[in-house]
C-alpha cells in the first residue's frame, strides 16, 4: 500500500486475474471481485473469470489490442481518477501478473501522481500458468539454470528498441516470449543468426490453462507451419529451450 496521505475516498486495487483458469485467483482477487464497485478489465481476463462478477458490480472493457491507439491508456487512467474521485472502490482487473508486461506500474505512477488510494495484488503470469500446464519447467536441474520473459512487441512510440535478442540468445536456458505471435519470424532468425540452432525446441501455447488449450511443439524450422496448420491465434505464450522436450514426458492434461 501506498505511504502517502491522500485526498480521495476511493481505491483502486491493481489485482492479477491469473492465465485463465478462474480456479487459478488468488483469494484477494475473489474478495475484490465480489465487493469492488467498479472492474476495470482488460483483453486478457478470461471469459470464464468475468462469470465470476456480480450482475450488480458495473464493469467497463478497457483492453488494448495491437495496433489501437496509444491513448487507450490515458482513458483508462482518467476513469480510474473520476471512480475513485467519487469515493468508489475501483478493481484494476489484468490478465496475467499486473507487473509483467501488464502496465501496472505505470498505472500505479498514475495514481501515486494523483494521491489516489491504490493496493496491488500479484496474479500467476501465463508464462508460468501456460508452461506449467504444458507440462514444461521453466527450469530444470538437468536443462536449464536461467530463464528469462521477455515482450515481443515493444512499445511502437519508444525511439529505441530495448529487446537485445542478440545477447539473450545465448545468455538464458529457457527464452519465454510474450506477445511474440505476430513477430515470431522476426525473432527467431535474431535468435538464429547469434547462436541458436534451427533445431532449437519450440513450444506454442494458446489459452494456457483454459479448457480448450491449445499447444503445438517444433523446431525454428517448422513451427511457422505447425501455427499456421493449427491456427494459433494471439495472446499465446512461446517457449524455447530444452526444457521444451519435457512436455511430452510430465504433460499432466
Amino acid at each position: 500500500m501506498n505511504g502517502i496521505k491522500n485526498k480521495i475516498n476511493g481505491k483502486v486495487y491493481i489485482c492479477g486475474a491469473g492465465p485463465g483458469d478462474p480456479s487459478l485467483i488468488t483469494m484477494r482477487c475473489w474478495d475484490l471481485i465480489k465487493n469492488c464497485d467498479i472492474i476495470l478489465y482488460d483483453r486478457l481476463v478470461s471469459k470464464e473469470i468475468l462469470t465470476l462478477i456480480p450482475e450488480s458490480t458495473s464493469k467497463i472493457y478497457v483492453g488494448r489490442s495491437s495496433g489501437d491507439p496509444t491513448t487507450n491508456q490515458i482513458k483508462t487512467n482518467q476513469i480510474m481518477l473520476k471512480y475513485a474521485s467519487e469515493g468508489k472502490k475501483v478493481l484494476r482487473l489484468k490478465g496475467g501478473d499486473p507487473f509483467i508486461f501488464g502496465r501496472g506500474g505505470e498505472e500505479a505512477e498514475f495514481l501515486n501522481e494523483n494521491a489516489i488510494n491504490f493496493e496491488i495484488i500479484p496474479g500467476i503470469s501465463s508464462a508460468i500458468g501456460a508452461a506449467i500446464y504444458s507440462g514444461i519447467p521453466l527450469t530444470h536441474r538437468k536443462f536449464s539454470s536461467s530463464v528469462a520473459i521477455v515482450t515481443g512487441h515493444e512499445d511502437p512510440l519508444k525511439e529505441e528498441k530495448t529487446v537485445k535478442w542478440d545477447k539473450i540468445a545465448t545468455a538464458v536456458d529457457t527464452i519465454v516470449i510474450l506477445m511474440g505471435i505476430e513477430k515470431l519470424d522476426f525473432i527467431l532468425k535474431k535468435l538464429e543468426k547469434n547462436g541458436l540452432s534451427k533445431e532449437t525446441k519450440i513450444a506454442v501455447i494458446e489459452k494456457g490453462t483454459l479448457k480448450d488449450q491449445k499447444i503445438i511443439i517444433g523446431n525454428f524450422n517448422n513451427i511457422r507451419a505447425k501455427i499456421d496448420n493449427a491456427s494459433i491465434k494471439p495472446p499465446a505464450v512461446i517457449i524455447i529451450g530444452e526444457v521444451v522436450t519435457l512436455s511430452e514426458i510430465i504433460r499432466w492434461i
